[in-house]
C-alpha cells in the first residue's frame, strides 16, 4: 500500500513515517502542501494522511484541489482541533476520515488500513496459490500449513505477486507497489528482495521468473 505523509511537524512526520514503514506500508513525506501536491502530481497514492494547517498551501486547499481533480487517494485528515464543526467542515472538503490530534498510533494504522483497502481493488482477507498463503489482515504467511517468517517488504513483495492472480508483474510495478520514492530503480532492490523471499518460501519455488519481462506466482 503507498502512502502520502503530508506533515510540516519534524518531529511527529519522522515518527509516523518511520512507524508506517515498519508495517510494512511504502512511504513518502511531503512537509508542506505545495510538496503534497506536486508528490500528488507524480505519484499515485492509496491513502493520504494530511496534516489540516500546513504551511504555503494549506491541508483544506490540498484536499480540495484534490477531490476536484478526481483523484483516487483516500484521505485522512489530522488536526489539532476536535471540534465537531471542524469534522464536519474537513468531511464537507471530500476528506474520507478524521483523526484529531493527540492520536494513539495503533488508531492511525487501522484507519490508514481501512481506507487502503477502500482505495484498492478489494482482495479476499487470505491470498492462496497451491500450499501458499497470505493472511492480509494480519501480515501472516505460510506454506504447506508451516509459518514464514518473512520481513515487511517480503511480505509486501509476496501479496502483490499473489494479488495478481498469475498475471506477471514487472520489477517496475513491485518497485512502485512495495518501496518508497527514495528507491533507486536502477539497483538490484528488487531482484534482491525477490531472491530472499524465493528462499525462505522453499522449493519448488512458486516464484517464476519471467526473463526481460518480470516476475509471476503461478
Amino acid at each position: 500500500m503507498r502512502v502520502l505523509v503530508v506533515e510540516d511537524e519534524p518531529g511527529l512526520g519522522d515518527a509516523v513515517v518511520r512507524g508506517l514503514s515498519r508495517r510494512g506500508f511504502a512511504v513518502d513525506w511531503a512537509r508542506d502542501g505545495a510538496q503534497a501536491l506536486e508528490k500528488t502530481w507524480v505519484e499515485t497514492y492509496d491513502v493520504i494522511v494530511l496534516d489540516r494547517d500546513l504551511p504555503l498551501v494549506h491541508g483544506d486547499a490540498v484536499c480540495r484541489r484534490l477531490t476536484d481533480d478526481g483523484a483516487l487517494s483516500r484521505i485522512l485528515m489530522l488536526t489539532a482541533s476536535s471540534t465537531v464543526d471542524d469534522r464536519v467542515q474537513g468531511l464537507g472538503l471530500g476528506a474520507d476520515d478524521y483523526l484529531p490530534k493527540p492520536f494513539a498510533f495503533s488508531e492511525l494504522v487501522a484507519r490508514v488500513q481501512a481506507l487502503g483497502r477502500r482505495a484498492q481493488r478489494p482482495l479476499p482477507p487470505v491470498l492462496r496459490r497451491d500450499d501458499l498463503e497470505l493472511d492480509t489482515a494480519r501480515g501472516l504467511a505460510s506454506r504447506g500449513g508451516g509459518r514464514l517468517d518473512l520481513t515487511a517488504k517480503e511480505l509486501a513483495v509476496l501479496r502483490v505477486l499473489l494479488a495478481a492472480d498469475g498475471a506477471i508483474v514487472s520489477a517496475e510495478q513491485l518497485l512502485e507497489r512495495a518501496w518508497d520514492e527514495h528507491a533507486d530503480p536502477f539497483t538490484n532492490t528488487v531482484r534482491m528482495t525477490v531472491s530472499n523471499l524465493r528462499r525462505k518460501l522453499g522449493e519448488p519455488s512458486p516464484i517464476r521468473t519471467v526473463t526481460g519481462v518480470g516476475y509471476v506466482i503461478r
